[in-house]
């Protein structure tokens, strides 16, 4: 629970933890043992998943997962109120409440290539923090602590301009902003107005 917890929002997989344990030079424990304990933490309503999603070929991906707590006061304590990385603290609350309004949510990747310096192609995956679902509905959102400029503005939406359907494209900062959409239909909004309107999107 303190790995899971200090890595709020970081993509992992029961070997990755497996590992963990075995380079602090504590007992071996087999990841299936780690993933078992993760499903009774789930159960428990602890924490929740989100598994890995290739947007374009429409499939789940790899073993990798993230792990969110259902209850960031209980991560914060877990902890002994270390670690309050206010961006990773963002997006547990933001996955909190997609999973609370009724939406499954898992983690969106888009693979691209492109040329490197030596214009050579290389494979590259960009990711959506949260593709959720419900029913026939579908919301791609990006959780951006600040995006203080052009250039982080278009590292945040890059992903998002990469996924080509019509289903809506969000984009959740910290401050309090007035809610827009640019002219890729992405619409950028204050986390208050994402927490407190549920339709602050449409």
């Amino acid at each position: 629970m303190d790995i899971l917890a200090s890595a709020d929002g970081s993509l992992t997989n029961p070997s990755k933890l497996a590992s963990t344990f075995q380079g602090h030079g504590q007992k071996r424990v087999s990841d299936k043992t780690i993933r078992r304990c993760i499903g009774f933490l789930v159960e428990a309503f602890l924490m929740e998943e989100a598994k890995r999603y290739d947007i374009k070929g429409r499939k789940y991906i790899g073993a990798l997962m993230k792990c969110y707590y259902g209850d960031v006061g209980l991560r914060n304590a877990r902890l002994n109120f270390r670690q309050q990385e206010e961006n990773h603290l963002m997006e547990n609350v933001i996955c909190n409440e997609l999973r609370y309004r009724g939406w499954a949510v898992d983690v969106g990747v888009v693979g691209l290539r492109e040329r490197s310096g030596d214009g050579s192609l290389r494979s590259k995956q960009l990711e959506v923090d949260f593709m959720a679902n419900k029913g026939s509905r579908r919301v791609y959102v990006q959780s951006a602590f600040a995006m203080p400029d052009s250039a982080k503005e278009r590292q945040e939406k890059r992903s998002l301009s990469m996924v080509q359907d019509s289903f809506k494209k969000i984009v959740v900062v910290r401050g309090p902003i007035k809610p827009w959409q640019d002219d890729q239909g992405i619409v950028t909004l204050g986390l208050f107005d994402f927490l407190l309107d549920s339709e602050s999107w449409e």
